[in-house]
């Protein structure tokens, strides 16, 4: 199965995630199919960049965001705009 995942990146103690379309078998860590946006939870407001293109894309074909993940695409508005597609088709 495809999920979309956070996977951490950044310093000790100074972490930063990339969120990530990955085989749910691979590691947190270990290899994935594509990237898809950044996310950054010590500014202040955390900031989320997600390529919302990519992201319906991956959605569209299957892939199944973590709870975290799901967060992140709601509050971009791109699970809105997923499921108003889903409706239409």
């Amino acid at each position: 199965m495809i999920k979309i995942r956070l996977r951490r990146v950044g310093a000790k103690h100074a972490p930063s995630y990339r969120l990530v379309v990955a085989d749910s078998r691979a590691p947190r860590d270990g290899a994935f199919i594509n990237i898809i946006g950044r996310y950054n939870p010590l500014t202040d407001p955390e900031t989320v960049v997600i390529d919302e293109e990519r992201a319906l894309h991956w959605l569209r074909q299957g892939a199944q965001p973590t709870a975290t993940a799901t967060r992140l695409l709601a509050k971009a508005g791109i699970i809105d705009k997923f499921k108003t597609i889903k409706e239409t088709t």
